[in-house]
C-alpha cells in the first residue's frame, strides 16, 4: 500500500476519495479501513484529514440547527441579533483545553461564516485567535464573485495571528481574490499615520472598507494580557489609562466604552485599519469571540451595533444570558 500513496497527484486524489467514501459513505471504522487497504490506522486518520483539506470531501454542518438550541434563541431575542452559534465541546464532565475550545469555536464560527456570506460579498476580515480559528477549520468552498479585504494593517507578533495572514487564509478557502492592506497597523507616529493614510494605493484600501457587505471580527478585552498589549501596540500604562476612561473592549484595534462608542485614546490616531462605523456599515457583521473575560466587552460591541451574527463558546454564552441588565437595543 506504501507503493500507492507515493502516486502522483490525481492517482492520491482518487485514493482520498475512496477512503472517504469507505468512512462517511459505508461506516467502515478506521480500523476496518486500515485493515482492508493495510496501512496503519494513523495512515488512515491522515488520509481523511488530507481528504477534508483538499476538499476531496465535503462535510457541512447545517449552521440553522447550530443557531437554533434554546440558548442560541435565547441570546438572539435578547440582544436583537438575527442570528447567534454556540460552540460546545459537549463533554462537561472533562473539561477541555483552551486550544480545543478554540478549535471547536473555529468549526462553529466557519459554518456560520458560511451560512452568513452571500455571493458577490465584499468581505472584510479582522484579527485575532478566533478569527485565525475560523480560517484553518474552513472546507474549501469556492464561493462565486466573493472579494476578501484585510481590515487592519499587518503586523508581526508570536502572540496574535495578522489580518493579512486570516484574509488570505480565509481567501484561499474561498477561491477569492484577496486584498490585502499594504501598511503598518500601528505607525510610528501620528505623522507617519497621516501621510501613510494619504497614500493613494492605501486611501483606496481604506476606501473599500467602507463598502463591505459582510464583516469578520473578534473583540478583546482591557487587561493587561489583551492581543493589543502581547502584540506590543499599546503598553500597561496606556492600558490602564483607557480602563480608567471607560475602555471595556478593543475592536479592530479601537477602544470602545459600554455603550459601543469609540474612545479615542492612544493609540487611536496612530492607527490604521477599518474605522469603527465601517464595520456598522456591513450588511452582516459576524463576531467571533469566546473567554469569560470578553464578556462586558461582547456586550458593548452588540450594544454598538457592531453584531448581527454572535458566535461564541458555550461559557461566554451562559455570561451574556446570565446578565441582570436589560438589552442593549441595537444601532
Amino acid at each position: 500500500m506504501a507503493s500507492k500513496l507515493r502516486k502522483n497527484s490525481q492517482d492520491k486524489r482518487a485514493l482520498l476519495a475512496n477512503v472517504a467514501l469507505l468512512y462517511y459513505g459505508e461506516g467502515l471504522t478506521q480500523n476496518d479501513i486500515a485493515s482492508r487497504i493495510d496501512v496503519a490506522r494513523t495512515t488512515v486518520v491522515n488520509l481523511l484529514k488530507e481528504a477534508r483539506e483538499e476538499g476531496v470531501v465535503d462535510i457541512r454542518v447545517d449552521g440553522k440547527s447550530l443557531a437554533s438550541s434554546t440558548a442560541s434563541l435565547r441570546l438572539r431575542d435578547k440582544y436583537g441579533l438575527e442570528e447567534v452559534y454556540i460552540a460546545s465541546t459537549l463533554n462537561e464532565a472533562k473539561p477541555n483545553s483552551p486550544e480545543e475550545v478554540m478549535r471547536q469555536l473555529g468549526r462553529v464560527g466557519s459554518t456560520a461564516l458560511s451560512e452568513t456570506i452571500q455571493q458577490g460579498d465584499r468581505l472584510g476580515i479582522a484579527w485575532g485567535l478566533p478569527v485565525q480559528a475560523v480560517a484553518d477549520q474552513m472546507l474549501v468552498t469556492e464561493t462565486p464573485g466573493v472579494e476578501v479585504y484585510q481590515m487592519i494593517g499587518s503586523l508581526i507578533s508570536d502572540f496574535v495571528p495578522a489580518s493579512e495572514k486570516c484574509s488570505i487564509d480565509i481567501a484561499t478557502k474561498l477561491g477569492a481574490p484577496c486584498y490585502t492592506l499594504h501598511a503598518p497597523a500601528l505607525a510610528s507616529t501620528v505623522e507617519v499615520a497621516a501621510i501613510l493614510e494619504a497614500e493613494p494605493t492605501i486611501k483606496a484600501q481604506l476606501a473599500a472598507l467602507k463598502t463591505l457587505d459582510t464583516a469578520v471580527v473578534s473583540i478583546g478585552d482591557v487587561t493587561d494580557t489583551t492581543p493589543m498589549a502581547l502584540s506590543g501596540m499599546v503598553t500597561r500604562q496606556e492600558l490602564a489609562r483607557a480602563r480608567s476612561a471607560g475602555a471595556v473592549g478593543i475592536l479592530c484595534c479601537r477602544y470602545i466604552d459600554r455603550n459601543g462608542d469609540l474612545l479615542s485614546l492612544p493609540p487611536d490616531d496612530r492607527i490604521i485599519a477599518a474605522r469603527l462605523d465601517d464595520i456598522r456599515r456591513a450588511r452582516r457583521r459576524l463576531m467571533v469571540v469566546g473567554g469569560d473575560s470578553r464578556v462586558e466587552a461582547t456586550r458593548a460591541a452588540i450594544k454598538g451595533g457592531y453584531v448581527t451574527h454572535l458566535c461564541t463558546d458555550k461559557s461566554l454564552a451562559e455570561m451574556l444570558l446570565t446578565d441582570p441588565s436589560n438589552e442593549p437595543a441595537m444601532r
